[in-house]
């Protein structure tokens, strides 16, 4: 099985906030890989990574990084597949990675999630695959009645709290 989605991290410490997209790559049956690339400390490696990425059969790239968080941009600038950056909250609230991430040059496009938005990036990584991959589309539809179930479930829980004023 190979992968077709790269979770890039800028160093393993992106982990406890990357595991979210990696939990949901992985209930949606998606195969991934996980590797972790410095943009400043391996650039090498992450040229490496970029250009091959397509060839390996990758069709999605999600990538965090905190602080200058240059990872995703740079990726993007090397590779033609979808970049989805997550800007991590390492300093400044993680706002300084945000609009590192967010603000890129014309033609170089990078879909930004917000802060520390794992999970968001799996899910935009998973509607994108689904486009051409109708399984993975059921399941992705699947889940969002999931989710509309629970908010439908909670509001009726709600209606048989009592309170002395409430009127619904």
């Amino acid at each position: 099985m190979k992968p077709v989605v790269s979770i890039i991290m800028g160093s393993t410490s992106d982990l406890p906030v990357l595991s979210k997209a990696a939990e949901f790559l992985d209930k949606m049956e998606v195969p991934f890989e996980m590797n972790a690339l410095s943009a400043h400390r391996t650039p090498a490696e992450v040229e490496a990574f970029a250009s091959s990425a397509e060839d390996r059969g990758i069709k999605v790239v999600i990538a965090a990084a905190g602080m200058a968080a240059a990872l995703p941009g740079v990726i993007a600038a090397m590779t033609p597949l979808p970049v989805i950056g997550i800007p991590i909250n390492s300093t400044l609230d993680g706002q300084d990675a945000l609009l590192s991430i967010v603000q890129m040059p014309p033609g170089i496009s990078v879909a930004t999630v917000g802060i520390n938005a794992a999970l968001n990036a799996a899910v935009m990584a998973v509607q994108i695959l689904s486009l051409s991959d109708k399984e993975l589309h059921s399941r992705f539809v699947a889940y969002r009645k999931c989710l509309k179930d629970k908010i439908v479930k909670a509001n009726s829980d709600l209606a048989e709290i009592k309170y002395k004023f409430k009127t619904n």
